[in-house]
């Protein structure tokens, strides 16, 4: 007799929060639980306690995300500072040259080197998708001229995405340029072994770093000798008299030099500009993350709010039965 006063107390208590006339509330309707079909029903209501623990442990693996994406976009940023130190300092190689030299994208040659540099790591955003295209329609465009044209990729990315359009047009591959502090004479190796092939023009394609969020593709045009003989009314190299043997030596050493210098500055604007897409692209997954986190929270809680609803309806029902 206890128990049979006691539960029409406390029926009477919930008929005042719940509505005994809905078998299920409006509320849960609204908010579901998810379904688990791992296990059987557990709990008063049937609500499958596996489906609130299947919410928390991806809200757990969102959180790891979180904290992942966040320590990299920590770390990119702190790399984009010294990159960029590093690019501005490699600017002042350059621009002499481009003011002597001159800058000659359109010039004629009828051998063609196409040099496209990417990153080695991904995460970045689209700037080897940017390099591999700007890559691939100057090399189509080469062949369609009936031009000699091939290709020394720097960066595993772009090279992965070429060497499935024309891998016999490949002719070298450079990687981990940047697994190690990018120096002058690192890069002046590499080209020296580009020097070695043979070019009448060499074109450059990486992205320059204009600032954290704006990188520009870039195309920088590094001619032979003989071409560059051709074409010195561009610069203020016939400014200053030079005759007689000692001017095709000097005309060699500049290119080279250019050569080099070109590649240094290149590869480091495109070192700075892949921190920088990184850094974006971290702190964009790490803004995904936590609207995620927030959307399986509001999951979690109706389903709990459901389970606690399913319940009390269970023990309405029940105090009902005893009552008649």
């Amino acid at each position: 007799m206890a128990l049979r006063r006691a539960t029409s107390r406390l029926s009477r208590d919930l008929n005042g929060l719940l509505a005994p006339r809905a078998i299920v509330p409006a509320a849960l309707q609204d908010a579901a639980p998810i379904v688990d079909d791992r296990g059987p029903a557990s709990g008063l209501g049937g609500v499958r306690f596996g489906s609130q623990d299947a919410v928390k442990q991806r809200m757990k693996s969102v959180q790891n995300i979180q904290k992942i994406t966040k320590a990299m976009k920590m770390v990119a940023a702190s790399k984009m500072r010294s990159a960029q130190t590093a690019t501005e300092k490699s600017r002042g190689m350059v621009k002499p040259l481009v003011r002597m030299l001159g800058d000659m994208p359109a010039a004629a040659a009828d051998k063609n080197l196409t040099m496209p540099i990417s990153t080695d790591k991904g995460l970045c955003g689209g700037i080897n998708s940017t390099v591999s295209k700007y890559a691939r329609v100057l090399h189509r465009m080469n062949q369609a001229d009936g031009k000699d044209s091939s290709v020394i990729v720097i960066g595993e990315k772009a090279k992965l995405q070429l060497a499935r359009d024309f891998p016999e047009n490949i002719q070298m591959t450079f990687a981990d340029l940047g697994k190690v502090k990018i120096t002058f004479s690192q890069i002046s190796q590499v080209a020296d072994d580009i020097l070695k092939t043979d070019f009448d023009a060499a074109r450059i394609i990486f992205n320059r770093f204009v600032n954290s969020i704006s990188f520009k593709p870039t195309i920088a045009t590094i001619l032979a000798p003989d071409s560059l003989e051709r074409n010195l009314d561009s610069g203020d190299l016939d400014a200053y008299e030079i005759e007689g043997p000692d001017r095709s030596e000097l005309l060699l050493d500049l290119c080279e030099f250019q050569l080099a210098a070109t590649l240094y500055n290149a590869v480091q604007e495109n070192n700075c500009s892949e921190h920088a897409s990184r850094m974006m692209a971290m702190e964009n997954s790490t803004k995904n993350a936590a609207e995620m986190l927030g959307q399986l929270t509001l999951m979690y809680n109706r389903t709990r709010q459901a389970s606690i609803t399913r319940e009390l309806i269970e023990i309405i029902s029940g105090a009902s039965a005893l009552e008649g």
